[in-house]
């Protein structure tokens, strides 16, 4: 019986030591990784994301590793030197090396999606879009990545993607309750919506109430399980850079034939001056007309730091005539359903008012006073205020703010009530908000169309030792019998 005792005091030593081992051995997860290049109209950025494999299909599951902004204008600047447009990404792509792993740096997926700035470049010249996209593809492959292609989004793309991924960040898709151990679809009010304003194009997506909805403007994704329709519209040339554009040309054309203008939403004692060539570099200024005069030469934008004239002066940029009496419309004939739940306004809707440092919650009111204020300074109470300010982004930001407030206000119909729905911000936890993620997330398939499941089971560890319990058990009993 002695003998018997110790066997099976033995017998339990390996059952411990087998649970150590096996945990000791345990592998860690798998980690992944993906990049994507958001080629905008006014610059490129790149952003490397990373997630667990093993966890490749929950939700919140990805975290974005390097944010790199590439130097130089946007890759539609280099039409006439589309070598340049693919060696301006190589300082990044290096970047993004030294945080990616080399055994996994082949795995990694590489996109480069290009928005407002090529749309613009193809509408002008298609080959020489061709040409960039090529460049910056050939530039791609030379590096140890998964490249998987190089290529321009629409603007409803730009939008729906913008709206996946501050959903995503959001956990507004799917999120998992341990006390009712499932996957639980939050309520549908609190999918947000998604607004993104860039330097040639801006875009409104929200998911409205039912599905009366015009089909050129609508967009269906299943995501976990569930259904949602969504509308979406990009406005090609009501980025804040071609609305600036455009307004300049509008005052010229206004003061014609004089040399010097007055612009009503740059400070008084800024002067601009401005080649006529310019505005036929971009087709949302390259029209002709009578009074705008031909050649090459210059005129001068003299400030003003006029707030109502800024905004009477950007309220003309907008045809809301072409609307009619229609409730369902905003601005240039173009159908929007009603506003629903709340917004998220990133990009350069986030930038200009964290100039004005406006907190959350601000009543329009108050939004309205701090934005005149900023448009009554100098250039000099300006200038010295913000000694470390951009000079050429400086003078922009009344016109900026009073076109945001036009754009949310009277375009997309925001009023004194729903203003409190918009939450200027860049950032979701650690990543930024914006189409990149969403794109990533569709291409690789990170956001199944299935509902996650929850499968109940053993750890292997556990498993390992109880098979190795039973073994031991019955080799050293069989033992104690032959002794």
């Amino acid at each position: 019986s002695a003998v018997v005792g110790a066997l099976v005091a033995l017998s339990i030593i390996a059952l411990v030591l087998s649970l150590v081992r096996v945990e000791d051995v345990t592998l860690p997860p798998t980690v992944k990784y993906g990049m994507v290049f958001d080629a905008g109209s006014s610059h490129t950025s790149l952003f490397v994301y990373e997630w667990d494999s093993d966890k490749e299909n929950d939700t919140g599951v990805v975290s974005q590793t390097l944010s790199c902004d590439v130097q130089g204008q946007g890759i539609s600047s280099y039409a006439n030197n589309p070598p340049g447009a693919g060696d301006s990404l190589r300082e990044c792509l290096e970047k993004a090396l030294q945080v990616v792993p080399a055994e996994k740096q082949r795995d990694a997926p590489a996109y480069l999606g290009a928005t407002a700035g090529m749309r613009l470049l193809r509408e002008q010249n298609s080959s020489a879009a061709e040409q960039v996209l090529a460049e910056v593809a050939k530039t791609m492959q030379e590096y140890p990545v998964a490249f998987k292609g190089a290529r321009i989004l629409t603007g409803e793309e730009e939008g729906a993607y913008g709206w996946i991924t501050t959903n995503y960040l959001l956990d507004s898709f799917t999120k998992y309750s341990p006390k009712a151990h499932a996957w639980l679809r939050p309520e549908a009010a609190n999918i947000f919506g998604a607004l993104d304003l860039g330097g040639a194009s801006t875009q409104i997506t929200f998911m409205p109430e039912g599905s009366a909805m015009s089909q050129n403007e609508a967009s269906e994704f299943t995501l976990y399980g569930y259904s949602y329709n969504i509308y979406t519209h990009s406005y090609l040339c009501y980025g804040q850079n071609e609305m600036l554009r455009r307004l300049a040309k509008e005052l010229i054309v206004e003061s014609s034939p004089s040399t010097r203008v007055h612009h009503p939403c740059y400070p008084k004692g800024y002067n601009e001056t401005v080649s006529l060539s310019s505005f036929r570099a971009s087709p949302c200024t390259d029209g002709t007309h009578p009074r705008l005069p031909l050649g090459d030469s210059s005129v001068t934008l003299e400030g003003r730091g006029n707030a109502s004239g800024c905004l009477a002066a950007l309220r003309k940029l907008f045809n809301f005539s072409a609307c009619g009496q229609s409730q369902d419309c905003t601005f240039d004939g173009v159908y929007q359903p009603p506003l629903r739940g709340q917004f998220i306004a990133f990009s350069a809707f986030y930038y200009n008012f964290k100039f004005l440092n406006l907190t959350e919650g601000q009543p329009l009111a108050v939004v309205r006073e701090a934005i005149e204020g900023l448009c009554t300074r100098s250039w000099e109470d300006l200038s010295s205020s913000y000694p470390k300010e951009d000079p050429k982004r400086l003078p922009k930001y009344c016109a900026n703010a009073n076109y945001i407030l036009t754009l949310l206000l009277d375009a997309y119909k925001f009023n004194e009530t729903s203003w409190n729905n918009i939450f200027f911000q860049m950032k979701a936890g650690s990543a930024d908000v914006g189409w990149t993620l969403g794109y990533m997330l569709n291409l690789t398939n990170m956001v199944p169309a299935e509902a996650p499941a929850r499968v109940k089971g053993h750890s292997p560890s556990l498993w390992a030792a109880a098979v190795t319990f039973i073994i031991l058990t019955l080799v050293l009993g069989l033992a104690a019998l032959l002794l």
